[in-house]
């Protein structure tokens, strides 16, 4: 279930500056990793040898930054749940940025604040940053602005 439940348009659009809270806690485990490459053929050792990315810069394996980016796909449902709608569309990002790295085997959460709300050709859309937080680290892995549509009935 979602942290916070938006039911109206009225309320949608008061929104702005809403904390969405924190997501449940996924871990990343090299499966996970190994998936993703496969999936984009991105096979870069940093990312799928263990024994080699042990020697390197981060002492393991690492999540591809847009296998982290795509976690908020994941958390966003957690966080906030518009309903009422008749349509919701992914827009784009904003201001993508991968401060720090996820290890593989590392637990990440999303953290949420909307941070503007307009009506758009007949939608509300709505800009959500998004933070992945990594367990244990001061510094966040990933912190993007993700646009969003919704159409209400």
């Amino acid at each position: 279930m979602a942290n916070k439940i938006i039911t109206s348009k009225a309320q949608l659009l008061a929104a702005t500056g809403l904390d969405l809270g924190v997501s449940d806690w996924i871990a990343v485990e090299q499966s996970r990793i190994d998936m993703f490459a496969e999936a984009t053929g991105d096979h870069q050792w940093i990312h799928v040898d263990p024994i080699k990315a042990a020697e390197g810069p981060f002492g393991a394996c690492i999540a591809h930054g847009y296998l982290t980016l795509s976690l908020v796909n994941y958390f966003l449902p957690q966080l906030v749940d518009v309903q009422n709608i008749s349509m919701g569309v992914n827009y784009g990002c904003d201001k993508v940025r991968f401060p720090n790295v996820v290890t593989a085997g590392s637990k990440v959460r999303g953290t949420g604040q909307i941070i503007s709300v307009e009506e758009v050709k007949g939608s509300v859309q709505v800009i959500t940053r998004v933070t992945i937080e990594v367990a244990e680290q001061q510094r966040p892995a990933c912190v993007v602005d993700t646009i969003s549509r919704y159409s209400f009935v």
